[in-house]
């Protein structure tokens, strides 16, 4: 006589199961009528904070490799056998691009938060 088969699931799958067809406790709040002017806005100053945003990442990136062409130099030092242009791409590249990436996320959230802010105010004032 064959073993017995058993099914097997994951704790997620049994405590889904388990739920059943329940509506879900954690559903976000019905939001506020949309101001569609402040909307605007608000994508205006997030548009000008992206463009900056590419404005420096192609300073950054196109920067670098021109200067790599302006002076080869930077290609024949070594530095523990690695070209120092190598270790310009790898050392200091990254570090300004996380540093590009949180001024950008920093202030895309300040221009939410002063939208939301300016939300709460009486709209009477121009």
């Amino acid at each position: 006589m064959s073993p017995r088969r058993e099914k097997l699931t994951s704790p997620q799958t049994r405590i889904a199961l388990a739920r059943g067809n329940r509506p879900a406790q954690h559903l976000l709040p019905i939001p506020e009528p949309v101001d569609t002017e402040a909307a605007r806005r608000l994508f205006r100053i997030q548009r000008r904070a992206a463009v900056r945003t590419v404005s420096l990442l192609s300073l950054l990136l196109f920067g670098m490799s021109g200067s790599f062409a302006l002076w080869p130099v930077l290609t024949q030092v070594r530095l523990g056998g690695v070209p120092l242009s190598w270790l310009l791409l790898v050392v200091a590249v990254y570090p300004l691009l996380f540093l590009l990436a949180l001024w950008h996320v920093r202030t895309a959230e300040r221009a939410e938060e002063c939208a939301e802010a300016g939300r709460g105010k009486d709209d009477t004032t121009p």
